[in-house]
């Protein structure tokens, strides 16, 4: 039996099978000249040319880029692709979540792709190493798997495609993330050189927005950024970026995000940028922002702007900073932050613009100045304090 029948059947499984081998004997590289290339020796000229098409085109998803995932990783507008199994695969383009007709042979070819995804950053997965996290360079995509039996129902897979912010503060508002108004006091918040946190859960556009900003930094201002993966390319004239990199299969090699920060300040940094504070590097930031570098800036998770002082206490506490000791350097260090939310819809919005202020026992809280549903409120004069001390004209 030839052409499409053979595939469950016996006519195509042997020379996949066959190749498979060659290519696992061979080792180096697997690219598509070196798939088409062992299936043309395995086939010997027996096999018919719809079997060597159609293994071909089996082997090249196996071997090549993410396999049957790669249509979706293609299109622009994906931001995740989940895999719960091979019957089972989600993609999220900007408006939820939804079940593709996307199909793989069995659980063995997804964990065969997970394999060869975690490979490609660096990292082991198996059965002695059931779960990995990591960052596939050449597709621009951050890599989590878990085989079973932790994964009860099979294996499964989360890709978050990290596409570069690239949008500057025009386009940001004409996409209704801002309006004038906010436009305005942003650039006020950059003018000022005020040091802000851009705050928000995932995927409701914090590095979209800090990328603007720093696009409207004066542009003889010289911006050293770090991040944990490459996300932030603002369109400046004068930009450093570092990224951090993780360790290999045998722990060797790996730059921490903190090491980067501590680096950035030996380059005459205008402004210091962290591309996500996620963990001890939030101390070495704000000692920085409290020793003559204004105007830095970096993203957080919070699901709220009332939430940042908590979501950075738990932060500074991995880094061995006293709860005393963070509310001390987070209010001297910080003077905005700018919280971002993603409606239901879909879109992301400026939602809150906040003030720091010293709360009752000497803690820091978040106090809103404006909120997308209820406008200034009288936190405004705090804010407009903060802009007339640097000489910066109110936006309002």
């Amino acid at each position: 039996m030839t052409g499409p029948a053979a595939v469950a059947g016996g006519g195509r499984a042997p020379l996949v099978d066959r190749v498979r081998s060659r290519l696992a004997a061979a080792g180096g590289e697997i690219t598509q000249a070196a798939v088409a290339a062992a299936v043309r020796a395995e086939s010997g000229g027996v096999a018919s040319d719809l079997d060597v098409l159609s293994a071909l085109h089996v082997l090249r998803q196996e071997f090549v880029g993410a396999g049957p995932l790669d249509q979706l990783l293609r299109d622009p507008r994906t931001t995740d692709v989940l895999v719960c199994g091979p019957d089972a695969v989600w993609v999220d383009r900007g408006a939820g979540l939804e079940r593709t007709p996307i199909r793989f042979p069995d659980d063995a070819a997804v964990r065969r792709l997970a394999q060869r995804l975690a490979i490609a950053t660096g990292r082991r997965l198996d059965d002695a190493s059931p779960y990995v996290d990591g960052w596939v360079a050449d597709a621009g995509v951050r890599l989590h798997a878990v085989l079973p039996p932790v994964a009860a129902d099979g294996t499964c897979l989360s890709l978050r495609v990290l596409r570069p912010a690239a949008h500057d503060l025009p386009a940001l508002r004409a996409l209704g993330t801002v309006d004038a108004a906010g436009e305005a006091l942003l650039r006020a918040v950059l003018a000022a050189r005020l040091a802000f946190l851009v705050a928000g859960g995932t995927g409701s556009g914090k590095t979209t927005l800090l990328a603007a900003l720093l696009a409207a930094v004066d542009p003889r201002e010289r911006v050293v950024c770090v991040e944990d993966a490459e996300e932030l390319r603002p369109r400046h004239p004068h930009v450093v970026r570092l990224v951090a990199r993780p360790a290999n299969i045998e722990g060797a090699g790996g730059v921490a995000l903190r090491d980067l920060v501590r680096q950035a300040l030996r380059m005459r940094p205008d402004r210091l940028v962290v591309g996500e504070v996620r963990g001890g590097e939030v101390c070495d930031l704000l000692a920085a922002l409290n020793t003559g570098h204004e105007g830095g800036a970096g993203t957080v998770h919070a699901n709220s702007a009332r939430e940042v002082p908590a979501r950075m206490e738990a932060l500074a506490a991995a880094g061995g900073l006293a709860r005393a000791a963070l509310h001390s350097q987070l209010a001297a260090a910080v003077q905005v932050v700018l919280h971002m939310r993603r409606l239901p819809s879909g879109a992301r919005v400026l939602d809150t613009v906040g003030v720091l202020a010293r709360g009752a026992g000497g803690a820091v809280v978040v106090r809103p100045a404006w909120a997308r549903a209820g406008g200034w409120t009288a936190e405004r004069a705090a804010l407009g304090a903060l802009l007339r001390e640097r000489e910066v004209a109110l936006p309002w």
